[in-house]
């Protein structure tokens, strides 16, 4: 492996001699996933690290995993899987080539977010290689080796505008002893209503999600995972019929992978508002997160859309899009507040201060 980190730092070293950008690629299963660069393909060089692959370190009664950026998360889940346990962001793949290092740059998490936390709540440590070819290491393998400010973290997300993201350690967590789906047909309203009511009670709600079927109509889902018999206490306080297992894993599936008929479409807005936040005047959406994601198609004003996230308390971003010309003038991404923007920028001087690492991705003309 140390012959591929060689071979890796000196392309990144050549490409910063001849003043070219570099594109860091991986399985290009989420390639689709922020802003196109505005960069020349003359002036790019493509900086593939799926060969930096295999799982370094783990720990299975420690709970903690070490990992190769070019891990395939089918590799880590099937020996996780092994030991009864997972990935506890539920990482959506996009492909079966996706790698840990990819989930890990663009942040994401599936349906298992809301009530375990986000991305960034499970990394611990870093290894991340700069415009000079090294590695810098940020974090470690423990909670207790993480002080001051933890960089690690905010990497998560960054898409890889700070330089590739070689090596992640981060926690995993056992599978619940139990877990049921419960489906019940009811209106957006209906859906609100009930995400309100559950939100202050002590359930092992691990997953909600709301699907438009016929205009305001559909079905509300509510996966509970924990002991059987919170599960079961759980179920006798809810609504809805319980889903058979196959079924059940087929609908939540669906929402992580995005192969739910809802998103066949070209264009798709996901929108990140608190929970408890009213309706949007917007399109009818797919709820998750008890109504703290949502996602969006057929929207015809970004800047009502954003406008409206805003004002909830959220963002909005284009999550899909058909092509260059359909992204807003800004980027992808609902634009940063100014104090954010200026963090990112002087993160990204002092970690990458050639700028040659996959510019425009987060920030247009960053």
């Amino acid at each position: 492996m140390s012959f591929v980190l060689n071979e890796l730092s000196e392309q990144v070293v050549a490409a910063a001699a001849s003043h070219k950008r570099v594109l860091v690629k991986g399985s290009g299963s989420k390639g689709f996933y922020g802003n196109p660069s505005s960069i020349t393909s003359e002036n790019m060089i493509p900086l593939d690290v799926t060969a930096y692959k295999g799982v370094i370190e783990y720990e299975p009664s420690e709970l903690v995993m070490t990992a190769a950026c070019g891990t395939t998360l089918q590799e880590i889940e099937k020996l996780l899987d092994e030991q009864n346990q997972m990935l506890p962001w539920e990482p959506p793949h996009f492909g079966p080539k996706a790698t840990i290092g990819g989930a890990i740059a663009t942040g994401l998490a599936g349906p298992r977010r809301m009530s375990a936390g986000a991305t960034a709540d499970f990394v611990l440590g870093t290894r991340m290689m700069n415009a000079e070819g090294r590695l810098l290491r940020f974090g470690g393998q423990v909670m207790k080796n993480v002080a001051g400010y933890d960089v690690s973290r905010l990497l998560v997300g960054s898409l890889g505008i700070f330089g590739p993201l070689m090596e992640i350690s981060f926690k995993v967590l056992p599978k619940p002893l139990g877990e049921k789906t419960l489906r019940h047909a009811c209106t957006i309203n209906q859906a609100l209503e009930i995400f309100r009511q559950v939100h202050a009670r002590s359930l092992c709600i691990s997953a909600s999600s709301w699907v438009p079927e016929d205009g305001k109509n559909g079905h509300i889902y509510m996966r509970l995972s924990g002991s059987e018999v919170a599960v079961s206490q759980a179920k006798a306080q809810l609504p809805g019929d319980e889903l058979g297992d196959t079924d059940a894993r087929a609908f939540w599936l669906s929402l992580r992978e995005q192969s739910h008929p809802f998103f066949n479409d070209s264009m798709i807005w996901r929108v990140a508002v608190p929970p408890l936040a009213g309706k949007m005047n917007e399109a009818i959406p797919l709820l998750e997160w008890g109504g703290g994601q949502r996602w969006l198609r057929q929207v015809q004003d970004t800047r009502h859309v954003r406008h409206n996230a805003q004002q909830l308390g959220g963002h909005a971003t284009l999550f899909r899009y058909s092509g260059p010309d359909a992204i807003p003038a800004d980027g992808v991404f609902h634009p940063y507040r100014t104090n954010i923007e200026a963090i990112t920028r002087r993160l990204k001087n002092a970690l990458d201060p050639r700028g040659i690492f996959n510019p425009d991705r987060l920030i247009k003309n960053l």
